[in-house]
């Protein structure tokens, strides 16, 4: 007995210093959501021999990266002054040759508080003479991104999705490559609806471990995710297609409202009751609007627009039903059954979520 109590003990505290590593990593996590889509790649070819490289992306995540710290505010002056480090990372090259373009920075401040600083940052040069292909890299960011290339006498541009720091695929400057076919676009855009979620959407993470912590039962999770995953395809679509628009202004702060509204209601219900179906269900409209927002700043291609939007849409759900098959495997399958269950792990869990989901709630209004 003695042996089984220690046993037992040991087991209990294994559980409970993995919720504690949880609720550490939730409370310690970055408020930004949402990483992909922060940076895009325009090229432009000239006709006569010139080149043109635009990047759009995060000033303030940019500068971050650049001198190792947060600045206080980004201007264009700031951002110039590291003008030798972000050459470090970046490659223009002809034929395999790497070529100095001239770079020009500009900073445009946000809008509105769910509005990032944005930095615009132009390349520009000669095309060296007799050069037959072009290739990209760009060490600045961390997730994946667009690169759109173009020529003058073409119209439509061609896309190349890269991660950060890889280089491109060698671009023949004769003609554009050709678009993306349908079964590439499914691919990148299943990877990018997935990566959306996990582990680059730690707000929609939230509201899925809110929505799995009510209760380990099956049924209860089932009822809920099919809800939010109907709510969330509906506006994802209508979102998409123009139908439906929503400043984010007002999505984003809902957004974290629904997710503390779960995770409160999970420390005083056990049971699933029917309004929080239909709460659930209204939250997945607004995190559909999420879902839009993000896809939007990724640009679908014109060619698979439908294929893109699909795959993207089953990717979200891939991500979601592994942020539920994780909690199920590393807490569920081992503690649902307990009686401390919820005492030591629902209740500390959710408190943690609400706290960081009321967090964001002042953040992105702004108080």
């Amino acid at each position: 007995m003695p042996g089984n109590t220690r046993v037992t003990t040991h087991a209990a505290s294994r559980r409970s210093a993995l919720c504690a590593a949880i609720v550490a990593l939730v409370c310690g996590a970055t408020v930004r959501a949402h990483e992909i889509g922060t940076t895009r790649v325009s090229v432009l070819f000239q006709e006569g021999r010139t080149y043109d490289v635009e990047i759009v992306t995060d000033a303030t995540a940019l500068v971050e990266k650049l001198s190792a710290g947060r600045p206080a505010s980004v201007d264009q002056s700031l951002l110039a002054s590291f003008d030798e480090t972000f050459r470090r990372r970046i490659k223009v090259a002809f034929d395999s040759s790497e070529v100095r373009p001239a770079i020009a920075y500009s900073v445009t401040p946000a809008i509105d508080a769910m509005s990032a600083t944005v930095a615009t940052i132009r390349l520009t040069g000669q095309i060296p003479r007799d050069a037959h292909h072009f290739t990209w890299k760009f060490g600045w960011t961390f997730a994946s991104y667009a690169m759109t290339v173009r020529s003058a006498a073409s119209a439509n541009p061609a896309t190349q999705w890269l991660e950060g720091n890889q280089t491109s695929a060698p671009v023949a400057l004769a003609s554009a490559p050709p678009p993306a076919d349908r079964l590439t676009a499914a691919r990148r855009y299943l990877k990018l609806g997935f990566t959306h979620i996990l582990p680059n959407g730690l707000d929609h993470m939230l509201f899925v471990l809110g929505i799995y912590l009510l209760s380990g039962r099956a049924r209860t999770v089932l009822y809920q995710v099919s809800a939010f995953t109907v709510a969330h395809s509906i506006t994802l679509g209508l979102s998409m297609y123009g139908l439906v628009t929503v400043s984010p202004r007002i999505v984003e702060p809902l957004i974290a409202i629904s997710i503390a509204y779960v995770a409160i209601e999970n420390i005083f219900l056990s049971e699933l009751k029917s309004w929080r179906v239909a709460l659930v269900f209204a939250f997945g409209l607004l995190h559909g609007m999420g879902f839009a927002g993000a896809l939007k700043e990724l640009g679908l291609p014109r060619s698979e627009f439908l294929t893109a939007l699909l795959t993207f849409n089953v990717g979200v759900e891939a991500g979601q039903l592994a942020v539920i098959g994780a909690a199920f495997l590393f807490v569920g399958w081992h503690c649902a059954n307990r009686t401390w269950y919820r005492s030591r792990i629902v209740v500390p869990a959710s408190a943690a979520i609400a706290v960081t989901a009321v967090y964001w709630t002042i953040e992105r209004l702004s108080f």
